[in-house]
């Protein structure tokens, strides 16, 4: 599961809607249906969803049919492979085309690429009042053949631009269209690292540091974790933990997170009210 995200969504029903914010939610979907006055009572984990039941399970129906569909972003993902002796944690992200250090590459150093997992979201209020609570859930698929034998399962990732504007783009393609997106993807780097991260107190750089099975030592195994590395080489200077601005967060607790766009979160709260599929974008004559 991703530690370090944030979420990019679409939020505006009425006008053009390849708009996006940027916001932060809390992990675990609350349907906006949820009756209790407290989301932790939750009877169930909503943290993923499986792509083959979410148009069956009223918790992500809902919503995925009103267009609330979000990308989640993070560095990459961990998974543990079972061995005899125990668990093996894996760090998986998106190879990287140029390493932070600027040399030679097919393209330009634009800093680590992201993953981009695909996600729904929804939006819950108190039943006694109070602060309207934004949460997403991540959408996982079967394994790709390359990762499958670390776990069967992954996070539905939506590999460049193209496929992150449709998923996003809720007016202009539906649901039924949206869904052919979530699809395994092959294109996708791993190395094993420390089962120092199997602490949840643990939340620094050394979680993905790649090491040798066996060694159990620091390596640069591949060109994509060298430029991770060098990544995690120049973002640490002068500090013991990567900056603050340079890492992806989430939050567990209630927010409330001021739009970058000054009605954003009004438009937000009205189109999240308003019921059934997002009608088609009105094209241009």
């Amino acid at each position: 599961s991703p530690r370090l995200c944030v979420f990019l969504c679409l939020v505006r029903k009425d006008a053009d809607s390849s708009e996006r914010v940027l916001m932060d939610m809390r992990w675990g979907l609350v349907p906006s249906w949820f009756k209790k006055d407290d989301p932790s009572k939750m009877p169930f984990n909503t943290s993923n969803c499986r792509s083959d039941t979410m148009l069956k399970k009223s918790s992500y129906k809902g919503a995925l049919l009103k267009g609330k569909r979000c990308v989640v972003l993070a560095d990459g993902f961990y998974e543990w492979e079972r061995q005899s002796g125990g668990k093996q944690p894996y760090f998986i992200y998106f190879p990287q085309t140029k390493d932070a250090e600027g040399k030679e590459g097919d393209e330009e150093w634009k800093g680590w690429r992201l993953l981009t997992m695909a996600g729904i979201f929804d939006c819950w209020e108190p039943p006694a009042g109070g602060e309207m609570l934004y949460t997403y859930t991540i959408i996982t698929v079967d394994a790709s053949k390359d990762v499958s034998f670390i776990h069967h399962r992954m996070p539905a990732i939506l590999d460049g631009d193209e496929a992150i504007r449709k998923w996003l783009d809720f007016a202009e393609v539906p649901t039924q269209e949206a869904v052919k997106l979530i699809q395994p993807t092959e294109n996708i780097v791993f190395h094993p690292v420390s089962t120092f991260v199997n602490s949840v107190r643990n939340n620094t750089p050394e979680c993905l540091a790649p090491i040798e099975l066996g060694a159990k030592k620091e390596v640069k195994a591949t060109p994509s974790s060298k430029v991770m590395l060098s990544w995690l080489k120049n973002s640490q200077e002068g500090s013991p933990q990567k900056k603050e601005n340079d890492l992806p967060r989430w939050t567990s607790q209630f927010i409330h997170s001021p739009s970058p766009k000054k009605t954003s979160a009004d438009i937000l709260q009205q189109w999240l009210g308003k019921e059934g599929e997002p009608a088609a974008k009105k094209r241009k004559a």
